[in-house]
């Protein structure tokens, strides 16, 4: 069974290039010209990931990918987009895309992180442990809640990926650089200390001692590792 994409791009030639290219890759893919017919389409077909233009005719892409994860859809989307100052790339992030690429592009990068991102989304549905416990904290995987000492700890999405990506490693090291491309995409835009940043606020709210973590551990000079 082929993979849905959805391309949202209201370029109808650039559209038509990337549905060419993806569909020779064996993808089904269905277009959408603007944000509305986007969301439409996103709540009938229910794609796999999503390739966003940012300007479209209508609401802008930042809305589409704010609509699509409050709908609590953790489905994978790539911004594809002319703008490419670092403070759209920062509001993509934030807004939890996966990955950002800059109009003009390679079509064989694309078609790389398109089957990474899917590969990537694959392993993250092989069935794992539904609830981890360490310490005072629960993680219940199926319902992505995090609590601790009875009381629901909330977690920015960044964060939250970032320890299940340790959890599942189950006690094995990863380096900075296997879980930025694991938790932020390859290729992302990611300031060097952003695996660093989010550690220390997985610390801050779930270890008991966050100078002294018992759970999230520095490997000196690798990376990090979980110890439940």
């Amino acid at each position: 069974m082929s993979h849905r994409i959805l391309l949202v791009e209201d370029n109808a030639n650039l559209a038509e290039g990337i549905e060419y290219n993806l569909r020779l890759e064996g993808y089904d893919v269905r277009i959408a010209e603007t944000g509305r017919a986007a969301l439409e389409i996103f709540q009938n077909w229910s794609p796999e990931l999503v390739v966003l233009d940012l300007m479209l005719p209508d609401i802008d892409g930042y809305q589409v990918l704010k609509s699509v994860r409050g709908r609590g859809s953790r489905v994978p989307v790539i911004i594809l987009s002319a703008r490419g100052e670092e403070s759209d790339k920062v509001r993509g992030f934030r807004l939890d895309a996966d990955q950002y690429v800059t109009k003009p592009f390679g079509i064989v990068e694309l078609l790389e992180r398109v089957a990474a991102l899917l590969r990537r989304s694959a392993v993250g549905a092989v069935p794992q442990k539904s609830v981890v416990r360490f310490g005072d904290v629960v993680v219940d995987i199926p319902s992505r809640t995090v609590v601790r000492h009875g009381q629901s700890c909330t977690l920015t999405p960044k964060a939250y990926e970032l320890l299940l990506a340790l959890i599942r490693r189950d006690g094995a090291v990863g380096s900075r650089t296997d879980l930025l491309k694991e938790v932020w995409g390859y290729g992302a835009f990611v300031m060097t200390r952003t695996v660093d940043s989010h550690v220390a606020e997985l610390r801050r709210k779930l270890e008991e001692n966050p100078a002294e973590p018992r759970h999230i551990v520095t490997v000196w000079k690798v990376g990090y590792r979980f110890v439940s």
